[in-house]
């Protein structure tokens, strides 16, 4: 019988499964038990880091008896089936008390109906996100586990034990309870989709107008990332547009086919952000601006459809840079705070009392979308707590009074001169909606009831009302069904 002498235990040894094992490993106070289908893999893990001092387990009995109670596994697997067929097997060994992780990039809807059928037996499951890739596995991640306050008991010491750091503050909280974890990693991913669409679209409108090559760009990109804009995926933008390929001695930028890939997050995010009836334009237009660029044989019209019949080139380069530098900022401001609206309208749809301006401040370490003004989120949920549109903080105020004219000259001169910017249009438009003092759905509504008689409601007086549009074009007071 193997003895219960660890404290936390991992199943799923791929390169994020045994990264995060290392990382809990090194931190002290945890012994790790290591669990993984094929025995190859955690015979290896064990024989590459003897210092990690690892508990092997080549059955689901041992790696239950490996670990003290309540005996604490995380789940590092592919989503979906593959998970399910761990969680089926844990509920096997474990006991009441006990507690599951699930801490793969799963559907929330999932993890909400895991967690009621794991509770069922007395077993706590939490859907944990973890954002950060390989790196932030090993070295500190940022993490949203969600679960039972019963679960958080035991896990919130471990996982503050391995978790990046921030102001001196660990990257994790409680998110809230069942699936709420997985919902804000979601929301995460979506908002992460946003950013790298609108880091692509100013380089692609810096090299277009300016003639500037990949490394000049990445000078410009390194720039950035000393000022406001400071943020991983500026650093690591730099580092890509510097790369030259060993093979051809060409940028490797120029060498990599456009086609992006997409794990379906982002998708996630706007299917759910639909349901909810929240706007995310921003994160959809980068959704779909990776389903456009993985059509090639769509993109194959580049010769039959007509555009401008001259090239785009700035007088001023250096102007130019400072205006999409400021289009760039405005636009990553907006994908944020569509992204915690979503967050919000999902807490309020299932439950969760989600604390907004923590969740910006586990983002400021560990994770892909860290960025330094997630510290000015951080303070605007800290000052204002309800705040209805994270937008209209004043420190956000402030950066759009300062860029919105160079935002605006930018989109315009990007469709004048044909070059696709759908991020940043999207945005410009979401942010002049919010400014608008009344909107052209007024008409929309006069068309729904002509055709479906789905009624409206007047700006002059209480009730819901509907025009017989045929004859005399009759208003009468409907009975209101909202």
């Amino acid at each position: 019988m193997t003895e219960a002498s660890a404290n936390i235990g991992v199943v799923g040894l791929a390169v994020m499964g045994s990264n995060l094992a290392r990382n809990l490993a090194s931190r002290e106070g945890n012994t790790v038990a290591v669990f993984n289908r094929s025995h190859d893999k955690t015979e290896h893990l064990v024989a590459e880091h003897p210092e990690a001092g690892f508990v092997p387990a080549f059955s689901y009995e041992e790696f239950a008896a490996a670990l003290q109670k309540p005996r604490t596994a995380v789940i590092m697997v592919k989503a979906g089936g593959p998970t399910d067929a761990v969680i089926d097997e844990l509920v096997r060994v474990f006991e009441p008390g006990d507690i599951i992780v699930d801490g793969g990039n799963s559907l929330f809807t999932d993890t909400i109906r895991r967690e009621k059928t794991v509770r069922a037996t007395g077993i706590n499951f939490v859907g944990m996100g973890v954002s950060g890739g390989e790196e932030g596995a090993l070295l500190g991640p940022s993490l949203m586990p969600g679960g039972s306050d019963e679960s958080w008991i035991t896990l919130g010491p471990i996982l503050r034990s391995i978790a990046a750091v921030a102001e001196g503050e660990p990257c994790v909280t409680h998110v809230g309870h069942d699936g709420a974890g997985h919902f804000v990693k979601m929301v995460h991913n979506g908002i992460e989709y946003a950013d790298m669409q609108l880091i692509a679209e100013a380089y692609d409108l810096i090299r277009r107008g300016t003639g500037k090559s990949p490394a000049e760009i990445a000078d410009v990109f390194a720039e950035w990332n000393r000022g406001e804009l400071e943020s991983y995926l500026i650093e690591i933008t730099a580092e890509v547009l510097r790369q030259v390929d060993a093979a051809t001695g060409e940028p490797l930028v120029d060498v990599i086919l456009d086609q992006a890939g997409a794990k379906g997050t982002g998708a996630w995010t706007v299917q759910t952000a639909l349901d909810l009836g929240v706007p995310v334009s921003g994160i959809a237009e980068a959704t779909f601006a990776r389903s456009l660029s993985s059509h090639p044989e769509q993109r194959e019209t580049a010769g039959v459809l007509p555009g401008p019949s001259e090239g785009f080139t700035a007088e001023d380069p250096e102007a130019f840079i400072e205006r999409v530098r400021l289009a760039l900022y405005a636009s990553k401001i907006v994908a944020y705070s569509q992204g915690f609206d979503e967050i919000r309208a999902g807490a309020a749809q299932y439950g969760w009392n989600i604390d907004l301006g923590k969740v910006a401040s586990i983002w400021r370490g560990g994770c892909i979308i860290r960025a330094r003004f997630l510290n000015r989120i951080t303070d605007a949920y800290a000052e204002t707590p309800d705040l209805p549109v994270l937008m209209t903080a004043p420190f956000f105020v402030d950066v759009f009074s300062r860029a919105q004219d160079a935002w605006r000259d930018v989109v315009s001169t990007a469709a004048a001169a044909g070059i696709p910017s759908p991020a940043f249009s999207s945005s410009l438009a979401y942010y002049d909606g919010l400014r608008a003092t009344r909107l052209p759905a007024a008409l929309i509504q006069g068309q729904r009831d002509f055709f479906g008689a789905h009624t409206y409601r007047r700006v002059d007086k209480p009730g819901t009302f509907h025009t017989l549009w045929s004859g005399d074009r009759t208003e009468v007071e409907a009975e209101d069904t909202h």
